[in-house]
């Protein structure tokens, strides 16, 4: 795979894939209101792998994000940061569903933030 296959989603990418992607009556099945949110983000799994992505919407109880590359189900790491501060959650991956242009969109649930490293 080239690298460009692993480089963050741009937010042209997101808002192409966003348009595409019918929300019908989804959104009547959360139990959290949801925001969308389009921010750079970096997501960690227990294996130690970085996968750069975007975020698509967030909640008071989740998250979902669009990315290259597939990233299975289970608890993960990530990072969101702006300019002045970076925030690090811990999540349970519950979904990675393919789109188009060999991008994935996946969505989790916060477990909590992160323990800082020693």
């Amino acid at each position: 795979m080239t690298p460009e296959f692993w480089q963050r989603p741009t937010l042209d990418d997101l808002k192409q894939i966003l348009a595409s992607v019918s929300r019908d009556d989804v959104d009547n099945l959360r139990g959290a209101e949801r925001l969308d949110l389009s921010v750079p983000a970096e997501v960690t799994t227990t294996r130690g792998n970085t996968v750069s992505a975007m975020t698509r919407e967030i909640s008071r109880t989740g998250i979902g994000l669009l990315h290259k590359g597939i990233v299975s189900p289970g608890e993960v790491t990530i990072k969101l940061a702006s300019e002045t501060r970076e925030f690090e959650y811990r999540v349970a991956l519950e979904w990675c569903h393919p789109c188009s242009n060999g991008m994935f969109m996946s969505g989790g649930r916060f477990l909590g933030k992160s323990e800082p490293s020693l």
